[in-house]
């Protein structure tokens, strides 16, 4: 997925109220900038780190900029932006890029299910079971390498759990699909610790017959894009 509109550096001043973040251009202008994450972003929104904004000029807008990632300066990037993923994920899965579902040619985004829920994609395709296929993305990394989800408590996750565990025991295929939006980790945990529910949560689900997928990202201040050929190792 490429960016709509080139990306600008800044330095970010704070975060605050969740979803905005003053910032500072290097033309020495502060701006005030939408946080398109409800999470904590632990480790990720440090006063004075690199940052890189997406400015637009939509008249709806109150805010001309949208924050969207983490420079680490050392050549890796964090996507702090949780609405990517699935815009990647979509591109990725009408292309058939994936192979664990690239036999469903049909792909329908944010569709109801569950008790008042959508989710996120459902793959249909002639002779084969409904995919149901939720997406999170995934930024905590407190290891070296090693990226964590959630990075905060979080009850709406742990709902979207049992209602794919719904699924699964119906005859579907019922997919939880992590994203990490980190380019310096190649691992993928669980923090049981920050969220004890949503773990157990899993691993009833995965019993009942959840998949679970893990995929890394290529990301720059030009996009954001899936890197299937990637090396993951799992620790789940």
């Amino acid at each position: 997925m490429k960016f709509a509109t080139p990306l600008v550096p800044a330095r970010l001043i704070r975060r605050y109220k969740r979803f905005l973040a003053d910032c500072t251009l290097e033309d020495g202008r502060e701006v005030t900038a939408h946080c398109a994450n409800p999470g904590s972003m632990m480790g990720l929104a440090e006063p004075g780190e690199k940052i890189w904004l997406e400015p637009n000029d939509d008249p709806k807008k109150k805010l001309k900029f949208g924050w969207r990632l983490v420079d680490h300066e050392n050549g890796h990037f964090t996507g702090i932006d949780t609405s990517v993923p699935n815009k990647a994920l979509r591109a990725a899965l009408v292309a058939r890029e994936i192979p664990e579902l690239a036999a469903y040619e049909t792909v329908k985004p944010e569709v109801k299910y569950g008790q008042n829920s959508r989710i996120d994609f459902l793959l249909t395709q002639p002779g084969l079971p409904d995919a149901y296929v939720e997406v999170k993305s995934v930024t905590l990394s407190r290891q070296p390498g090693l990226a964590e989800f959630p990075d905060s408590v979080t009850a709406r996750g742990t709902k979207h759990l049992r209602e794919l565990a719904e699924m699964a025991a119906q005859g579907h295929r019922a997919i939880m699909l992590y994203l990490v939006q980190r380019t310096d980790c190649d691992r993928f945990a669980l923090a049981a610790d920050i969220d004890p529910a949503y773990a157990a949560a899993f691993a009833t689900a995965h019993e009942k017959g959840v998949e679970r997928l893990v995929f890394c990202t290529r990301i720059s201040p030009e996009g954001v894009w899936l890197d299937v050929a990637k090396t993951r190792t799992f620790n789940l």
